[in-house]
């Protein structure tokens, strides 16, 4: 799947830039899911928990509509300088994109209803299914959500003992799969991206 993905100067660099701060970006297989997804949807406003350097969002936004803006939030405001530079290296013009540096649980309470056709979480596992309820707030009707890293390497299916995200992944998948709100899916790329759309 990754072998299948051309990605530009752009996405290596951010890549470079998530590698020398200890970030772990999304694979090109599953950063080419995002963005077929984000053109499936006719993405206009997309939310995504975890900017990282950048990575994702140039995904989500070649797959967004022209006009379509991300909203990106992390933790860590250098994180985004990194992915400022990186949108601006793809091609993308500064009003495509909305930086808000903070937890994630402060900030999308702050955000509009129903505003989203595409919420992509990528933050603090732990946080997964606090993401998950507001991302059904956040969410028009027939809009997706994706969880990036539900395989956690391999261990949400191992039976022996787990850490607590561990142990949190195998919750939130649960909680989707057994939603009526959600039509889900796990797909097998990169380290398991989780995707529902809302009913």
């Amino acid at each position: 799947m990754d072998a299948f993905v051309v990605e530009d100067e752009a996405l290596h660099w951010a890549r470079e830039r998530a590698r020398e701060t200890g970030l772990r970006p999304v694979s090109p297989g599953t950063g080419t899911a995002l963005r077929m997804l984000a053109a499936t949807a006719g993405a206009k406003a997309i939310a995504e928990i975890g900017t990282g350097t950048g990575v994702s969002g140039i995904h989500l936004l070649h797959g967004m509509r022209p006009d379509g803006v991300l909203t990106t939030v992390d933790p860590e405001p250098e994180r985004q300088q990194f992915a400022r530079q990186a949108f601006r290296a793809a091609g993308f013009a500064s009003n495509r994109a909305r930086f808000i540096p903070g937890r994630a649980l402060d900030v999308l309470p702050r955000l509009a209803d129903s505003g989203y056709d595409l919420v992509f979480c990528d933050g603090d596992r732990t946080e997964y299914l606090d993401y998950l309820a507001e991302s059904l707030r956040l969410l028009r009707p027939g809009g997706l959500v994706c969880f990036e890293g539900v395989f956690a390497d391999g261990r949400t299916v191992d039976s022996g003992p787990q850490p607590a995200e561990v142990v949190k992944l195998r919750e939130l998948l649960r909680a989707v799969r057994e939603s009526s709100d959600l039509v889900p899916a796990v797909l097998p790329m990169g380290d398991g991206l989780l995707c529902a759309v809302r009913r």
